[in-house]
């Protein structure tokens, strides 16, 4: 008797528009729209993990961490941000979109968040041994605008940190090549300053002075420690990154080689006419 009444109680509301009956195709769209959804935040998690260890194990960002606090401040200036926030975002929301699946009813959520957590970690690392992020990285050097805002930190500028090769030595400053072109750094405040040889991959932390660098402390390292920065640099100078370039010409290099603002780059032409050294040219040009 309950059930015929329950069943009249329905029938009344399905006929009054109370209750809607949807077609098993929307049911089925509305599955493979949440499936679709799912798959697609989890593929994204797994690349930005990806992109996130590429971008702490070859970068200078990690090594900053090494001189104590004197490279905090590099390091939290160079940190992928973006990356790790949006990873974040995309694990919450694959972890939501579970909580909406029929899986959710068969299996605890804990165990199921954990497992999605290690899948997507273990495979990202596995990526890691492909050259997927380094398409990515090169993308960002061409100026594709969507990559080279999650690789921000690997294409900007360091105030408090700055890594190169280093193509002069001089009494109390370095010239370096970096990913953003020839760069002053003086070294006169540093107490114990190991012997530097023109080739050398260096890594310093300190601070901005114009368009100089003052150095606090600086390390020699190995360019296969950071060959992100490497490539970066071999980008920017192209041909003109020989180990025999003759330093004490600056005509050997273009005006875009230095690290000076369009706006300067009249400056640097002048060192070509008057046969200026790298450091002669960034003293005059920062005056």
């Amino acid at each position: 008797m309950e059930d015929k009444e329950l069943e009249n109680s329905i029938m009344g509301k399905i006929k009054t528009g109370q209750i809607k009956i949807k077609s098993r195709y929307i049911f089925l769209a509305e599955k493979l729209g949440l499936g679709t959804a799912f798959a697609l935040s989890v593929l994204l998690s797994i690349l930005l993990f990806n992109l996130i260890l590429f971008y702490l194990k070859e970068t200078d960002n990690l090594k900053y961490l090494s001189f104590g606090k004197f490279g905090v401040f590099a390091f939290l200036e160079s940190f992928p941000y973006l990356l790790v926030v949006a990873f974040v975002l995309l694990i919450g929301l694959s972890g939501y979109l579970i909580t909406k699946s029929d899986v959710s009813y068969k299996k605890p959520f804990g165990y199921m968040a954990a497992g999605l957590a290690i899948l997507i970690m273990v495979v990202g690392a596995i990526l890691t041994y492909t050259n997927l992020a380094r398409g990515f990285e090169a993308l960002s050097q061409r100026g594709n605008m969507p990559v080279r805002m999650f690789l921000k930190p690997l294409t900007d500028m360091r105030n408090s940190g700055v890594a190169g090769i280093v193509f002069e030595a001089g009494d109390g400053y370095l010239i370096l090549e970096t990913t953003h072109g020839l760069r002053n750094v003086n070294i006169v405040g540093i107490d114990a300053v190991p012997q530097i040889d023109k080739g050398q991959f260096v890594i310093a932390v300190g601070s901005q002075n114009g368009r100089d660098f003052d150095a606090q402390k600086i390390k020699i390292i190995n360019r296969q420690d950071i060959p992100a920065i490497d490539r970066g640099i071999e980008f920017k100078f192209g041909p003109f990154v020989q180990k025999d370039l003759n330093e004490d010409n600056v005509k050997s290099l273009p005006p875009d080689m230095f690290y000076f603002n369009k706006q300067e780059q009249d400056c640097v032409k002048n060192c070509f006419n008057t046969n200026l050294g790298p450091k002669e040219c960034f003293a005059a040009c920062n005056k």
